[in-house]
């Protein structure tokens, strides 16, 4: 029975009620050893149904001492769940395969494990509600945290609920709700005491404990009512009270303990194989046992309480436990062990021993090959500082540098390959740094900084000249000018195909973007850096071709980490067409997964795009929440990487609004260096020339359309040329250049806007009637787009020519959420639950859930009424 729980007990209860219900949820359990979250885990792991049927229970305990070893956590937890890989979709299946060293495969992307965690225990819930235990996370090894935290923040209606157990200040969660385990109130922390101790005892205890279950139960062993007490905080007290248990018994079973606290798995067998030569053997498992300190369950022994554990490693001198982790990895000869082996035998090691960093990078590098980038990174770390000679070192160090940057430990990649860079004197080896901590400088937002390696490094090796220029071009595209041009200049000398196509996007007359990207390889990673180039070239249908094609090979494939950017060119070519829908549902699930696999600069600009599409709609407060959550959370000394779309998104939310002098003011800094070259500073001009010509200001926008006139003759395209002609006759006042640009055609919501602005420019000139028929084309558009501002403004012109324009009725589909969008979509050409939930990365129940909402919203009840919707 749990004493004074009974709010944290009413908030799992209802967690489990809503698995119970269909829905899913998590939760982080926070507060400080000894404090009750092991009791809560026990206690939730017991509930049943009314009908006493007890929950489906995976369960796990982290171990301080595993913290290295990868997936060892994940492991624990989903083992029991591993014959049911077979109905995962292919990419996921070899991943879990890979991870748990059932079959090979090449490293896969790194969000692919937790994705294919989720789609894991979603099946093993098809056969009832799921309770996810998992104790002490804040010893989880990094690669099953981060599986685990991707997984439970993509919960949705599974019927599902994990709770982690961590103490407060360690294992980050974001995006999780968490409860704060305190200290109990007085009078449950007295009914928790034995009401045979003396009052003085009691009172001292009290004192002592400060509400803290733990405490409460063992510190009367060691209090005596004249004791002072001491400055000790509570853990350390509660700590030495163990230790003083853990001194009283016998020498055997203090080294039976001791290599339990060094061995994390409880595994008896191997236990007792390492004690043996050191002393300890089966017969002294029982004082530890009577002594209450640990526990036998089969062939598998678990302390008590981990402060037992920390009590008996800390009591013990160095070099014991240097013998120790000898002894464990004399006995750990098995393949499945060999990651074990290899950190004991690092742990026994006190110097340089080449051999045991051989066989620690070999622990690496399989490590590397599981996708266990995060496990990847500490076992080369280690093995560098066994290195036995410098080269070896910096080597091991740069090799840890570039596993950090795959796991997206970004701090830990510029720290690594600064020291592997000061421990040699190679120029071919100081490139490959610059290629690594450039990059990771990039993505944290240090394009200073990352440019200086970058370009620098390039004049380092000429083998690896071509691709470090390349990189360098994306921090010089948001440095600006001199940088950009200084990059450019070198990149004109290349003959590679990726930096012939940069310098004519920039440049020159852009080259045939399909053709390029033949040549640079058929891997999605080597392609995108293409999709955002073809903007630059206006190259918009072919982006978007390309584009969509990459967004279904890393669907197909389980390209998991990539996704978010894809899916931002693709929204981005399907705004600039003016399907704003669809651009609304691959932003939604583009923000979802950048959000859920911690790719913050892409959540950024995501969200930037999302207000461009809110300020479209006329929707201001949507717009501004979206820019500030766009701007939050950049890095120190560092612009996010949406700023320049939000100036865009608020400039043309003040221009549809009416608030033509804050336009020009918002849409005028886009024209500024950094931005002046970039995508949302050409792509603006049309908008700043309008609102300065309604601000009374046309020659605040007379620079920016002559740069945007010759990108318009330098691009050769039709849409390009039109809205260079509509910007012209807002400038000049000739009608010959609206009906120029009305001729060379647009995208539907600029050519409305032009159908608008011509319209308003008719009636001006008393001609109401040529007036009419141009405001009802915008009008329609505007309707369908859902661009409220312009269809407002479009009906006040049509009823000031005399004639009313209704209403339209709301579409049904206009009530669906992106999500319920995109997946009706999807059911609506004959996709099943599962086949949807393997494209989008979900679980089949989540599809479900969300067609059972979009059905009444579209008035339909089947699959095959969907497929008459158009959608």
């Amino acid at each position: 029975m749990l004493h004074g729980r009974a709010a944290e007990q009413d908030r799992i209860a209802a967690l489990v009620a809503r698995a119970r219900a269909g829905e899913s949820a998590a939760l982080v359990l926070r507060g400080g050893p000894g404090i009750g979250k092991t009791a809560l885990l026990d206690w939730a792991a017991e509930l049943t149904s009314p009908s006493g049927r007890p929950l489906r229970v995976l369960r796990a305990s982290a171990a301080e001492f595993e913290a290295e070893l990868p997936f060892a956590g994940l492991s624990q937890l989903v083992r029991p769940a591993l014959d049911r890989l077979d109905r995962l979709p292919a990419p996921q299946r070899q991943v879990l395969a890979a991870v748990f060293g059932l079959g090979g495969g090449a490293p896969a992307d790194r969000l692919l494990v937790g994705l294919a965690v989720l789609s894991l225990l979603a099946d093993l819930a098809e056969d009832g509600p799921l309770l996810c235990l998992v104790d002490d996370a804040h010893w989880l090894d990094s690669v099953s945290a981060e599986a685990l935290l991707f997984a439970a923040r993509r919960l949705h209606a599974e019927g599902i609920v994990m709770i982690f157990a961590a103490r407060d200040g360690i294992f980050a969660a974001p995006g999780l709700p968490e409860l704060t385990v305190g200290a109990l109130a007085p009078a449950d922390a007295v009914r928790l005491l034995d009401p045979q101790l003396a009052p003085e005892v009691r009172m001292r205890v009290l004192g002592e404990a400060q509400g803290n279950p733990l405490a409460l139960i063992e510190l009367p062993r060691v209090v005596r009512a004249d004791d002072a007490g001491g400055p000790l905080p509570l853990t350390d007290r509660l700590q030495a009270a163990f230790h003083g248990q853990v001194d009283r018994l016998p020498a055997g079973a203090r080294t039976l303990l001791l290599v339990a606290a060094v061995e994390d798995t409880g595994d008896l067998d191997v236990l007792l194989r390492a004690a043996a030569p050191l002393g300890g053997g089966p017969a002294d498992l029982r004082p530890a046992e009577e002594a209450r300190l640990v526990e036998v369950t089969g062939r598998r022994l678990r302390f008590r309480h981990p402060l037992v554990r920390a009590a008996v490693h800390a009591a013990a001198t160095y070099p014991q436990r240097l013998a120790v982790h000898r002894a464990l990895a004399e006995v750990l000869t098995t393949p499945d062990a060999a990651d074990r082996r290899a950190w004991h035998l690092a742990a026994a090691t006190t110097g340089p021993d080449e051999q045991v960093a051989a066989t620690l990078e070999r622990t690496a590098e399989q490590a590397r090959g599981r996708s266990g980038y995060g496990a990847a990174l500490a076992a080369f770390e280690r093995a560098a500082e066994l290195s036995g000679d410098e080269a070896a070192q910096a080597r091991r160090l740069l090799l840890a540098a570039e596993s950090g940057l795959q796991s997206g430990h970004l701090d830990n990649a510029v720290r690594l390959a600064e020291r592997a860079a000061g421990l040699v004197n190679e120029p071919a080896f100081h490139a490959r740094v610059a290629w690594v901590e450039g990059h990771a400088w990039f993505w944290q937002g240090g394009h200073q900084t990352a440019y200086d390696l970058m370009s620098q490094g390039a004049q380092l090796d000429p083998g690896q000249r071509d691709a470090l220029l390349v990189a360098a071009f994306h921090p010089a595209w948001y440095l600006g000018e001199p940088y950009l041009g200084a990059c450019l200049d070198q990149l004109a000398t290349l003959d590679h195909p990726v930096a012939r196509y940069q310098v004519a996007a920039v440049r020159g007359r852009p080259l045939p973007l399909a053709a390029v990207a033949a040549q640079v390889g058929a891997e999605p990673r080597d392609r995108v850096q293409l999709c955002g180039l073809g903007f630059v070239a206006g190259q918009d249908a072919e982006t978007y071709e390309l584009a969509s094609g990459l967004v279904a090979r890393c669907r197909a494939d389980g390209i998991l980490g990539l996704l978010p950017t894809l899916l931002f060119f693709l929204a981005e070519a399907e705004f600039f067409h003016g399907r704003h829908r669809d651009a609304a549902v691959s932003l939604d699930e583009a923000v979802r997964v950048a959000r859920d696999g911690g790719q913050p600069l892409w959540v950024s600009q995501l969200l930037a795009v999302q207000a461009m599409l809110a300020a479209v709609a006329g929707d201001e407060a949507r717009c501004r929440d979206l820019v500030a959550s766009a701007l939050d959370g950049a890095t120190a000394g560092a612009e996010a990487a949406g700023r320049a779309w939000t100036l865009w998104a608020l400039g043309l939310l003040d221009l549809g609004l009416g608030r033509a002098e804050s336009a020009v003011t918002r849409l005028a800094a886009l024209q500024e260096n950094p931005y002046a070259h970039q995508v949302c500073a050409y792509r603006s001009v049309p908008d700043l020339v309008e609102a300065a010509v309604r601000a009374g200001v046309p020659e605040q926008a007379e620079e920016a359309f002559t740069r945007f006139s010759a990108w318009a003759e330098r691009v050769d395209q039709l849409w390009a040329t039109s809205l260079a002609y509509r910007c012209r006759a807002l400038l000049s006042g000739d009608e010959q250049d609206y009906l120029l640009a009305l001729k060379a055609g647009g995208r539907p919501f600029e050519q409305a806007r032009t159908e608008l602005l011509y319209g308003e420019w008719l009636r001006r000139a008393r001609r109401k009637a040529d007036a009419r028929g141009r405001l009802q084309r915008a009008l329609h558009t505007f309707d369908q787009l859902g661009a409220a501002p312009w269809a407002a403004r479009t009906r006040g012109e049509l009823e000031a020519t005399g004639l009313r324009a209704p209403h339209p009725a709301a579409s049904a589909a206009a009530e669906l959420t992106p999500q319920e969008l995109q997946i009706a979509r999807l059911a609506g050409t004959g996709l099943s639950n599962r086949d949807i939930a393997a494209q989008l990365f979900l679980s089949p129940k989540t599809v479900a859930y969300h067609l059972y909402k979009a059905y009444p919203k579209l008035g339909v009840t089947s699959r095959t009424e969907l497929a008459a919707l158009a959608l």
